[in-house]
C-alpha cells in the first residue's frame, strides 16, 4: 500500500470518527505560518493520545516537546476541570506559537508551557519535587529520549502511563550501524526500558500521513 493510500485512510479515519475541530485547524494553519516545522502527530494519532490520557485518567499531564500545540491542545482536553498540563519546549518562537494556538482552544488555564532545554527543566522540576504526573508523551529530540524518560520515572506516580513517539523511524531503528542521532537515540531508549524493571512496555507500528513510524507505550510500576 503506498503512502498515498495511508494518508487519504488518515483523513477517511478524521472524517467519520473525528469529524471539524476549528481549534485544532487553526493551530495547524498558526504553525505554518509561523514557520515551524510539520512533524505534529497527525489527527487520528492526537485522538489516540487524547483517549489513552482519558482512560489513564490522568489529572496531571507532562509532555516533553511542545512545537505549536497541536498535540497540547489533544491532551489538554482529555483533563478534567481541575487538571493540569506541564509542557516543555526548547525554542522561544514555537512556545509563543503554542501559547496562542492553546489560548484559542479555551485552554490556557490549564497549560503551563516551560521554556529552556528539557532536560535541564526537568531536573530541576524533580528537585523541586513537582511530581507526580498520571501521564508523560515524550516527542522531543531523540537523542535525549533517555535522559527524559528517566525523568518521567521520576516525576510519575506508580501505573503512569508514559508514551515515546517516533520509535520506529521507517525501519531505521533496525540500523545498529547507523551514525544518525536520531536512531542512536530511539535505540537507547529500547535498551534503557528492556533493563528497567519497573516498566511494562510494548511499541506498535504506525503508518499514515506521518509515513511509517511508531510509539512506545509504557506503565510505571512500584519501586524495585
Amino acid at each position: 500500500m503506498s503512502d498515498l493510500a495511508w494518508t487519504r485512510i488518515d483523513e477517511y479515519i478524521a472524517a467519520h470518527l473525528l469529524g471539524p475541530d476549528e481549534a485544532l485547524t487553526s493551530a495547524l494553519r498558526a504553525n505554518e505560518a509561523g514557520g515551524l516545522p510539520p512533524i505534529d502527530v497527525s489527527a487520528p494519532q492526537g485522538k489516540l493520545l487524547h483517549l489513552l490520557a482519558r482512560i489513564a485518567g490522568a489529572r496531571r499531564i507532562l509532555e516533553v516537546g511542545t512545537l505549536g500545540g497541536y498535540s497540547t491542545i489533544w491532551l489538554a482536553r482529555a483533563l478534567p476541570a481541575d487538571g493540569r498540563l506541564v509542557t516543555l519546549e526548547l525554542e522561544p518562537h514555537h512556545a509563543e506559537v503554542a501559547r496562542g494556538n492553546i489560548a484559542k482552544a479555551g485552554l490556557a488555564g490549564k497549560v503551563d508551557i516551560r521554556v529552556g532545554a528539557a532536560e535541564d527543566t526537568l531536573n530541576a522540576m524533580i528537585a523541586a519535587d513537582e511530581g507526580p504526573f498520571d501521564f508523560v508523551f515524550i516527542d522531543a529530540d531523540k537523542p535525549g529520549n533517555v535522559a527524559y524518560l528517566r525523568a518521567a520515572i521520576a516525576l510519575s506516580r506508580p501505573g503512569a502511563t508514559i508514551i515515546v513517539d517516533n520509535v520506529v523511524r521507517e525501519g531505521g531503528v533496525l540500523d545498529a550501524d547507523s551514525d544518525d542521532p536520531r536512531i542512536q537515540g530511539t535505540r537507547a531508549l529500547f535498551e534503557a526500558v528492556a533493563a528497567e524493571p519497573r516498566l511494562s512496555a510494548t511499541a506498535v507500528q504506525t503508518v499514515g500521513r506521518k509515513k511509517w513510524d511508531g510509539f512506545l507505550i509504557a506503565v510505571l510500576g512500584a519501586p524495585a
